[in-house]
């Protein structure tokens, strides 16, 4: 049986004052950001869970998502942020070679001194056992332009912030309350939705007729889904009833 754990959801407009980078898609050496921000990345960066920036040690084994979202997942939810009007974006290509007088590529990674290549042998050969790295030194991004305007909807009454960081490179983000209205059940149907939704975040018994999708990390984005089951409405919008952080994997367990 389906519940409101919300009573009140608001409309919020999120406006990019710099531009925003999210390694969506990498192709050779050009890193893409989706048109498209996720609720993962919007909860963390509105301060509600906290995460280190750069994760070292076992930390890198696996992402934490579950043990930092599923804690709060009964007072506050958020959909991924749609764009508004057509999104733009822009390419600018970055160089994090050494400007020392001597450095050498190796495995994805450059090293700066020869005592850095501790199996270099007399023949001049690059050591193929020295350990890899995956940050690129070299290529293209791709990033949302400065200006466009994304919507979602928060679920709770957390108090939201007035601007907040968000992508790899904590780019400036305007957040403005557009609404607030309550949340309504509705009875079980065949729906359609119009707003972005997490497919980690779906109920298990929910029964999905049609969507097209977005392949993007850590889960794929749906939209335009069409379904079956009970709902929850907010003035014109509606999403699908029990939505919760990594939901569908919890409960799968």
């Amino acid at each position: 049986m389906s519940t409101i754990p919300f009573q009140q959801a608001k409309l919020v407009e999120l406006h990019c004052l710099e531009p925003v980078f999210f390694a969506s898609r990498e192709l050779s050496d050009t890193y893409y950001t989706e048109g498209v921000i996720g609720n993962y990345a919007l909860t963390y960066a509105l301060g509600l869970v906290n995460s280190p920036y750069r994760l070292q040690g076992q930390a890198t084994g696996r992402p934490t998502y579950k043990e930092d979202l599923q804690p709060i997942a009964r007072d506050f939810y958020i959909l991924p942020a749609s764009p508004l009007d057509r999104i733009t974006f822009r390419f600018e290509r970055f160089n994090a070679l050494s400007d020392a007088y001597w450095y050498s590529m190796t495995n994805n990674r450059v090293a700066t001194a020869r005592e850095d290549l501790p199996f270099l042998k007399a023949t001049g050969k690059k050591p193929n056992s020295f350990r890899a790295s995956n940050f690129p030194q070299t290529g293209r991004l791709r990033m949302i332009e400065r200006g466009n305007r994304f919507q979602t909807l928060v679920f709770g009454n957390s108090q939201l912030p007035d601007y907040i960081r968000l992508g790899k490179f904590m780019s400036k983000v305007k957040v403005n309350i557009l609404n607030e209205s309550s949340v309504n059940l509705l009875p079980e149907g065949e729906y359609q939705s119009q707003h972005y939704l997490n497919s980690a975040d779906l109920p298990q018994q929910l029964e999905t007729l049609a969507f097209d999708l977005i392949s993007i990390p850590p889960a794929p984005i749906i939209k335009n889904l069409r379904f079956r089951g009970c709902a929850w409405q907010i003035d014109e919008a509606i999403v699908p009833a029990d939505l919760y952080f990594c939901g569908r994997e919890s409960r799968d367990e």
